[in-house]
């Protein structure tokens, strides 16, 4: 399963930091077509080497497995963000995201 998703979710996360897998191989101290090849599905990286994507990345490992957040970097800094107001103000947040997803 994780063979499957890895290489899409890899490339939509370097997409979004908008480098190139070039860049980014070298970036985490790999060879230049070191990302590629785990995008094309012809590798898969080392645990060591999935922490340094994850770093470069700056998300968590859960948060590269959680397909469903198009965007986790932005997400955990609202989330952060969020911990600091307090009742009301998340009341008021709450109903202004509420009227954006309908």
């Amino acid at each position: 399963m994780y063979e499957e998703i890895f290489p899409s979710r890899l490339a939509e996360l370097r997409n979004q930091k908008a480098v190139s897998a070039r860049d980014m191989s070298l970036s985490i101290g790999q060879n230049p077509g070191y990302i590629n090849n785990i995008e094309t599905g012809k590798a898969l990286p080392s645990m060591a080497s999935f922490f340094f994507i994850c770093d470069f990345l700056g998300i968590t490992p859960q948060e590269f497995f959680d397909i469903d957040k198009k965007d986790p970097e932005e997400i955990r800094a609202i989330t952060d963000n969020l911990k600091k107001l307090d009742k009301k103000q998340l009341q008021n947040i709450a109903s202004i995201v509420e009227g954006l997803v309908k």
